[in-house]
């Protein structure tokens, strides 16, 4: 397995990790079996970096990621999130990075992964209400008494990614980028790549769109939360639709699948770039690690920007209250 860098204080992991949300919420289909099974193949396959949160369940897929790992947690490079307060029936109780909070939220996490440690602790989305100093510096705290190894943001703005790391180095930030979310380009990319930030893009299949498997929004089960998602809405579905089949249609040629395609445009962006792209499945999981075989070249490269240019996909990432909370 191909391996890269993220940052400047020696954290290497797999070029490809694996998201495990929606293994326990988000998404249809779920089996625990099958998640732990996953898990376990993509270890086999070198797949070493796995990201959960302690609000995807919420709690539980940490306790799943646990029981996956726990006879095999040496081979692991371990990612979770807090920020987002969950309560015990799922609901959404706000945003809080409060230091108190920070200790609270990361014993609570080691509890329930059963480790003593957490390789990388990301804030999950930016606290308005505490000053991002406060927030660092109590996860500093967390790197000194050994519970941490390097931390990360996400969906951070570029102030505050500086401001966060002249407090402590900042090992990786996390937002989503993939072939129809280019946002990053602008200045995201631009600042960690200048404060030697490793990226870590999440959704990189466009929450799926992108792997060519969704065809009619009826394909996506009833208590699919991507039924609310603006993208996969009315008129924006079919124009997305549109722009899929463009790359299905040159993932073809090259003889390789969409989403193979998709992500191997995805590393070809820079080599401090991880993806993480989600799945339950073992048959997905390898087909997506396909993709480190396949070669793109420039050509491939100026003919995807041609048919997905930055913001070519219609309609926002997320719906409104959602977008409020991004780019703090």
């Amino acid at each position: 397995m191909q391996t890269r860098k993220l940052g400047s204080q020696g954290l290497e992991v797999s070029a490809l990790g694996l998201g495990c949300m929606g293994m326990s919420e988000f998404y249809s289909g779920r089996d625990e079996a099958e998640a732990v099974a996953t898990i376990h193949r993509a270890l086999d396959l070198g797949v070493t970096f796995l990201d959960t949160a302690d609000m995807y369940g919420p709690f539980t897929n940490e306790v799943l990621i646990g029981k996956a790992i726990a006879d095999r947690r040496d081979k692991v490079v371990l990612a979770t999130k807090f920020g987002n307060v969950r309560g015990k029936n799922g609901e959404f109780l706000g945003i809080r990075g409060d230091a108190e909070y920070v200790r609270q939220a990361c014993d609570a996490s080691l509890k329930r992964l059963g480790v003593d440690h957490i390789d990388l602790y990301y804030q999950h989305r930016v606290d308005p209400n505490t000053p991002i100093e406060e927030t660092v510096g109590a996860m500093a705290e967390l790197v000194k008494a050994g519970k941490v190894r390097y931390l990360g943001l996400s969906e951070a703005a570029p102030e505050t990614i500086r401001r966060a790391h002249a407090v402590h180095p900042i090992t990786a930030l996390q937002t989503e980028y993939s072939l129809w979310s280019r946002e990053p380009e602008d200045e995201i990319l631009p600042t960690v790549r200048e404060l030697g930030i490793g990226y870590v893009p999440y959704s990189p299949l466009g929450r799926g769109f992108l792997t060519g498997q969704i065809r009619r929004i009826e394909d996506l089960a009833e208590d699919d939360y991507r039924r609310s998602s603006p993208r996969f809405q009315g008129e924006n579905f079919q124009k997305n639709l549109d722009l899929v089949q463009e790359i299905e249609a040159m993932a073809q040629e090259k003889g390789c699948m969409p989403s193979q395609l998709a992500l191997a445009w995805l590393l070809a962006q820079g080599e401090d770039i991880v993806p993480i792209p989600g799945t339950k499945k073992r048959s997905r999981l390898e087909e997506n690690v396909g993709a480190l075989d396949l070669r793109i070249t420039a050509e491939d490269l100026a003919r995807i920007d041609s048919i997905l240019p930055s913001g070519a996909a219609a309609g926002a990432r997320y719906a409104a209250p959602q977008m409020q909370a991004l780019n703090r």
